[in-house]
């Protein structure tokens, strides 16, 4: 059925299959299909152009259809990554990062290299030198979910 409905549609098949393909991009997220789209989109104009040359043949269409999409989904996470976002709260999502510099008191002793502190609300695992609880110390890196911190 499908080799039928390619074979009726032509050239256009490529296009409504890029055209799908958009539409499902709107449907899921991310943006990663609009990239698989424009790579059938641009197979279908090829299509058109070629459609009735002798070396224009199904697995020649994949062939360049698969090409287009791996060129074309490079190229869009190049075009994406590229624009550096400039914002007000660079520090956002990244709870650790923006303990950076604040200082606390163990709240349990750093005991080979890991000891628990508490800024505000929560208690965060730190590293460190060993030191005994009640000593102030400083955050001076964030590793996920760990705070390296040293005396103050």
């Amino acid at each position: 059925m499908l080799m039928r409905l390619i074979s009726e549609l032509g050239p256009w098949s490529w296009w409504l299959f890029g055209f799908l393909l958009l539409a499902a991009e709107l449907a899921l997220p991310g943006v990663f299909l609009v990239w698989i789209g424009a790579a059938a989109l641009l197979t279908g104009l090829l299509s058109i152009l070629l459609w009735t040359m002798g070396f224009w043949v199904w697995q020649l269409q994949f062939l360049v259809f698969a090409v287009l999409a791996v060129a074309a989904t490079f190229a869009g996470r190049r075009f994406l990554s590229s624009g550096a976002q400039i914002t007000d709260e660079p520090l956002l999502n990244q709870r650790g990062a923006s303990l950076v510099g604040r200082t606390a008191t163990l709240a349990e002793p750093i005991v080979e290299g890991r000891g628990r502190i508490r800024l505000d609300d929560t208690y965060w695992s730190v590293m460190g030198p060993d030191l005994p609880a009640g000593t102030r110390v400083k955050v001076v890196s964030g590793t996920g979910r760990d705070l390296v911190v040293e005396a103050a």
